[in-house]
């Protein structure tokens, strides 16, 4: 019977937490995920069910590591390309139930959600993708920052782990754990901002296919500015200047791709 406890807490935790996954979790400031209730006693089960299916972890979380994932979390459910349980498995790897796991996501699942909802007119495609992307840009610095925060963190902590002469070989071990876990996430993320890039690029030139318009000009200059942030993600470099975004244009900045196609249908 003993053998047997911990599926049956994990399976029961998964139940409660499967009874809540079609209310999509609230969003609080910034984009993380907000406290709710319903959600947190869902995640009390879940917390219950992993520590009985598993070994106790050796490490309290860090309130850095707690922001980041807070942080991050839009970014790992793709707007309007994700189905529900998408967005559960996600929760409970933001929850630590699961182990991060990236799986890759259709290209065309924003765009055909874009293309199949009813607007008032075509270029109000073009608004609602240029206003995605730009909540993406305004959330971006923040997440980098928590990032960077972790990293840091994680530098203190190996330094302190190896070099401290009374640390607890489990907490070197822990240490060790929590570092590679914390690694995995971030790649996570980094995957998902790229496979949110390449979902808002694409859309961007099929619409042009399927509707043009000169709207395509501001939405590439936003896509432009979320290059860069995504090649500042891919390096690594979370504490970096480069990781910070300015709502406002750059002088001299690069000439949108769209410009000559959407010029000629403007004046057609």
């Amino acid at each position: 019977m003993s053998e047997r406890r911990p599926s049956i807490a994990k399976f029961a935790a998964v139940l409660a937490f499967l009874s809540l996954s079609a209310c999509a979790r609230p969003i609080g400031d910034f984009g993380r995920a907000e406290d709710d209730p319903l959600h947190e006693s869902a995640a009390n089960a879940v917390q219950i069910a992993h520590g009985l299916s598993g070994p106790a972890t050796t490490l309290n979380w860090s309130d850095e590591e707690l922001e980041m994932r807070d942080r991050i979390w839009r970014y790992l459910v793709s707007p309007h390309g994700y189905d529900w349980l998408g967005d559960f498995r996600v929760e409970l790897m933001r929850l630590g139930f699961v182990r991060a796991h990236y799986k890759p996501r259709p290209k065309d699942g924003y765009y055909r959600w874009l293309t199949t909802t009813s607007f008032a007119s075509s270029p109000v495609r073009y608004a609602r993708l240029a206003d995605d992307i730009d909540a993406d840009l305004g959330m971006l610095p923040a997440a980098f920052a928590a990032i960077c925060a972790v990293e840091r963190v994680d530098h203190q902590r190996g330094i302190a782990a190896n070099g401290l002469p009374n640390a607890d070989p489990k907490m070197r071990a822990g240490a060790a754990e929590r570092q590679a876990e914390n690694r995995a996430t971030i790649a996570w993320f980094t995957d998902s901002l790229d496979a949110r890039y390449d979902a808002y690029s694409y859309a961007l030139d099929n619409l042009l296919i399927d509707t043009p318009h000169d709207a395509a000009i501001r939405v590439d200059a936003k896509l432009s500015a979320m290059r860069s942030l995504v090649e500042t993600a891919d390096s690594g470099d979370f504490c970096s200047e480069a990781g910070r975004y300015s709502p406002a244009p750059r002088r001299g900045g690069p000439a949108s791709r769209y410009l000559m196609s959407a010029g000629s249908t403007a004046g057609s």
